[in-house]
């Protein structure tokens, strides 16, 4: 019986496997979108020692949608920036499902010039529908602060690296992932807009999120051989929901091995890598 029962799970197991390597676009959005899927809090807890987190913009208050802080990786002082969705209807709330507002984005800004001044490596957890698009957020300025933060990624003279560890959308994303070196997990998303949102901008049918998922061309496969990406991080069979400590431990070989790329480098050559990195997207395709 128990040899019966091992063989069920292996063949279980490998009929999963097979299912997730086949997953379409908007499954893989699903997939993403996983309640129980780690998030920022997870990683930092999972990879960082000694964080310090790090709060308010100096300017109008704090956003519990950006987690950012000082910390050690592998021993080596760095800084850490995530977007962080929450785990449970209180947390969501209270991290406005990882959609950050002007303030996030300055907070953003603000450590990034720290880890500037003082010559630390910059890491950053991507994880977010898009910036939040509340009434609010547009009279502080909400624009200016993504615009801001896209900005100031493409100046520092640091090591910057950025991981998509579930959604990545939009200028929300793009805000804190305009880095040397970009991976996403494996069943992340990355895109200009929600499949959701095109779909009502294309077909006036949010129903129509499938098609628009297709269109998008925003998984990590996809993403890759057109050059937005540099890596993919493979997910423990099922997602990284199956086997979170599996998933947070790969990211962390991932970052490791980005972080020593770019190791030794001079500043003015980080600026000119990043730079030129982003100029080059568009310039392959996936014909």
């Amino acid at each position: 019986l128990e040899k019966e029962a091992a063989a069920l799970d292996r063949k279980a197991e490998e009929m999963l496997r097979d299912l997730y390597r086949q997953l379409d676009p908007w499954r893989k959005t699903l997939v993403a979108r996983h309640p129980e899927r780690p998030h920022c809090k997870d990683y930092i807890e999972g990879l960082f020692d000694e964080f310090t987190p790090l709060a308010g913009d100096r300017a109008f208050g704090e956003d519990r949608a950006v987690m950012a802080g000082l910390a050690r990786f592998r021993d080596a002082p760095c800084v850490v920036i995530g977007h962080e969705k929450g785990h449970d209807t209180r947390t969501r709330i209270e991290h406005n499902f990882g959609m950050a507002r002007p303030e996030g984005y300055r907070k953003a800004i603000r450590l990034m010039d720290m880890a500037d001044r003082f010559r630390l490596p910059v890491i950053t957890l991507v994880d977010t529908p898009g910036a939040y698009p509340g009434k609010g957020a547009e009279e502080r300025g909400q624009s200016e602060a993504i615009a801001r933060s896209t900005e100031k990624c493409l100046q520092i003279g640091v090591p910057l690296v950025s991981v998509i560890i579930g959604e990545g959308g939009s200028g929300g994303a793009v805000a804190l992932a305009t880095a040397n070196r970009v991976a996403m997990l494996e069943h992340s998303i990355y895109s200009v807009i929600s499949p959701e949102g095109c779909a009502s901008i294309l077909w006036k049918d949010a129903e129509k999120m499938r098609e628009a998922a297709n269109a998008l061309r925003l998984t990590a496969q996809d993403l890759q051989r057109l050059g937005v990406i540099d890596r993919i991080i493979p997910e423990p069979v099922g997602g990284a929901q199956r086997a979170p400590a599996e998933a947070v431990a790969a990211v962390g070989e991932a970052i490791a091995a980005m972080l020593a790329e770019l190791e030794g480098r001079k500043p003015a050559e980080l600026v000119r890598d990043r730079r030129q990195k982003f100029l080059r997207m568009g310039t392959k395709s996936l014909a």
